[in-house]
């Protein structure tokens, strides 16, 4: 194996001369000998058998391959900074990598913004968001595959934190025959039309959740596809107000009315799978969700100890 001709103090001695307009500034802000930096700066190119640097008058300048270099040096350093950063980050327990179990009525937004303000603090930590449906959602917590869940009903044995409710409208097509119904009497006056429903995410599911009472079901994977066959005049859906409150205002889907259920709201809690286990980053990224839910108990001690 060849040995490195360079070093990289030496390569962050030569970005200093160029970033601080000198040798002498340099030295300065360094802390070292102006002599030293010549020294070291000498011996690179030496080593390199390249110019790195010129001087013109009291100023140091780049040559062309001079500039090349430092820009390929600027990514070394900042890789090797990084490196260490990460070393010292796992020393103290800090997690690498944070995964999210995302039921997908819980509005994305709370969860963007509780990110956008984890981000600043998150130490490089990578973030995965699994949408998740129904005992989907359950199956992530019970075989730990999440750090943080956020969920409908809480897997038993599971302590949760209620954070909000999601209200599901019931929707179709204005072209549906539905939607030329004021008031529907009943659930059973559903049942003759086809539903689109959204495929519960569990590997093993062990029972069907919510109303699937029609005789024709059509399943897909999220609200998005459901709501383009809802357009096309097909079927009808429970889904998150939040998804369709544009496309109901733009007309492209009808609300229904159900008698005695304007909507649906389905409660929404936070819960962390493995708590003995948690870590500093999911303690404070679980702080920043509850909080946008104005739920601000222990967030204060939490945030202090780790921003």
């Amino acid at each position: 194996m060849s040995r490195a001709k360079s070093t990289l103090e030496q390569w962050r001695i030569i970005q200093s001369v160029v970033d601080f307009g000198g040798y002498a500034q340099a030295a300065e802000k360094l802390n070292k000998s102006q002599s030293s930096l010549n020294h070291a700066v000498a011996k690179l190119q030496t080593q390199l058998g390249i110019q790195l640097l010129e001087v013109k008058g009291r100023k140091a300048y780049l040559t062309e391959q001079g500039e090349v270099l430092l820009r390929r040096s600027r990514h070394l350093t900042q890789t090797v900074d990084e490196l260490e950063q990460l070393a010292n980050n796992l020393g103290e327990g800090w997690e690498p990598n944070l995964t999210i179990a995302r039921e997908i009525i819980y509005p994305m937004h709370y969860l963007v913004d509780a990110l956008k303000a984890f981000l600043p603090h998150s130490r490089g930590t990578r973030v995965t968001i699994i949408d998740s449906v129904m005992t989907g959602t359950h199956e992530l917590i019970l075989n730990n595959a999440a750090d943080i869940a956020i969920c409908g009903i809480p897997a038993k044995g599971h302590i949760a934190e209620p954070i909000c409710e999601s209200e599901l409208f019931l929707v179709c097509s204005p072209s549906h025959s539905l939607a030329k119904q004021k008031v529907i009497a009943d659930e059973q006056a559903l049942a003759q039309y086809l539903q689109v429903v959204i495929k519960d995410t569990a590997t093993h599911k062990t029972a069907d959740t919510g109303w699937l009472k029609a005789e024709q079901r059509w399943t897909v994977s999220n609200f998005h596809e459901a709501k383009n066959i809802l357009k096309t005049g097909i079927g009808f859906c429970w889904a998150p107000a939040y998804l369709v409150a544009d496309d109901i205002a733009k007309g492209e889907l009808q609300r229904l009315i159900l008698k005695g259920s304007k909507s649906r709201m389905i409660q929404l809690s936070l819960l962390v799978p493995n708590r003995d286990k948690q870590g500093p980053a999911s303690k404070l990224l679980e702080s920043l969700i509850l909080k946008q839910h104005d739920i601000n108990h222990c967030v204060e001690s939490i945030e202090e100890s780790h921003i």
